[in-house]
């Protein structure tokens, strides 16, 4: 999973050819630590589709406050450079998976 920052969004995220799923996490959200492997297996399972990227939002304010992220994890798709995607909150692998195949 590739980390991104407010710095390296724009190049990242928004001129991607393939759809982006960043996750806005922070080391103190139990569950953002709770779905970080389920997101690693997917990225390794799906790598050619799109790409999963993580933002430290303590790290990064910018980025999550120009999105509106309220509550995290908040996991957001970003295709052709706009936002096409957003669930917040921990799922279960299987769940996260079929919603990131519906929103790409």
């Amino acid at each position: 999973m590739k980390e991104i920052t407010d710095a390296t969004f724009d190049a990242d995220v928004l001129q991607s050819a393939t759809p982006v799923l960043v996750d806005f996490w922070a080391e103190w959200c139990g569950p953002c630590k709770q779905i970080a492997p389920a997101l690693e297996a997917i990225a390794g399972e799906m790598g050619d589709k799109l790409v999963i990227a993580k933002v430290n939002i303590d790290d990064n304010p910018m980025t999550p406050s120009k999105y509106g992220v309220r509550g995290i994890p908040t996991l957001m798709m970003f295709k052709n450079g706009q936002p096409a995607a957003v669930k917040i909150g921990a799922l279960p692998k299987n769940k996260l998976q079929e919603w990131i195949e519906s929103s790409i």
